[in-house]
């Protein structure tokens, strides 16, 4: 089964650190070692770290011994690997507490998983993927390997697609061309024209479906939660698998579910807006 994908660090400086002298080479090298468990391995030795994060073997060594002190890295017992600690899931809980979204959307969710049995996710864009926030599981789970955290590329999810149905086309195109267009199933729609159209169609619908293109067994429908001015800032999906749904039953039963919840979220959040 597919997992979902990562973005690993690059090699290099970004634009902003050579244009800034308030930029920190040290603290950017640490968010790279950090980052070098973002792929699929849970241990790493120290010449494997260094290779993911594109650092020497002196900085890496470095900054390991670093994070190590403080608690964010720990050696495996009587291995040359290290791994990360819990502590490290300090700052997602900080995130997820601070999250107004979070907190107005999953009642919503919530009601969606027990109601219909079925899974039910927020999601928000970053970049060109989309990041699972939220996530209630059904009792017929597709996909373990998707977790709170977990990206997946926004061009080929139905999430994603909802999301950029309700974002300024010139920024769609930008995201279009950040994406690698890298089938992670046999069924997954790589032409540009064509995921542009879709985009369109999720656009006019209020709703967007994909069946088969990041998870085989995985029907997706979803749709964006929006601003004050329209523009989408996430978006929410039931999950189905393909052994016991259709897109055509999908599409009946479940996009009222989306859209009335998606609309009810964000009618919350421009009330908080409001006040």
């Amino acid at each position: 089964m597919p997992k979902p994908s990562v973005s690993p660090p690059k090699a290099g400086h970004s634009p902003e650190s050579e244009r800034s002298p308030l930029f920190i080479g040290s603290t950017e090298k640490t968010f790279r070692v950090l980052h070098a468990f973002d792929g699929p391995s849970r241990h790493m030795a120290m010449v494997d770290i260094a290779r993911a994060a594109g650092l020497d073997r002196s900085a890496t060594q470095r900054v390991v011994y670093t994070l190590e002190a403080l608690g964010y890295l720990y050696r495996v017992p009587e291995t040359r690997n290290y791994g990360l600690t819990s502590k490290v899931l300090q700052f997602s809980y900080n995130y997820i507490r601070a999250n107004e979204l979070i907190d107005k959307a999953s009642p919503y969710l919530l009601d969606i998983s027990r109601q219909l049995g079925e899974t039910t996710n927020l999601q928000e864009l970053d970049g060109h993927e989309i990041v699972f926030v939220a996530r209630f599981p059904g009792r017929h789970l597709v996909n373990i390997d998707i977790v709170v955290g977990a990206r997946l590329p926004a061009m080929f999810t139905a999430s994603g697609i909802a999301i950029l149905s309700r974002l300024p086309e010139e920024r769609v195109k930008e995201i279009l061309a950040q994406t690698p267009l890298d089938p992670m199933t046999h069924f997954t729609e790589i032409n540009p024209k064509k995921l542009l159209e879709r985009i369109r169609v999720a656009a006019r619908r209020g709703y967007a479906m994909v069946e088969n293109e990041t998870v085989l067994g995985d029907i997706s429908i979803a749709a964006p939660i929006t601003d004050h001015g329209g523009t989408a800032v996430a978006a929410i999906n039931i999950s189905v698998p393909t052994t016991r749904w259709s897109l055509e039953r999908v599409e009946a039963e479940l996009a009222k579910h989306v859209q009335v919840a998606a609309t009810s979220i964000s009618k919350s959040r421009l009330s908080t807006f409001r006040r």
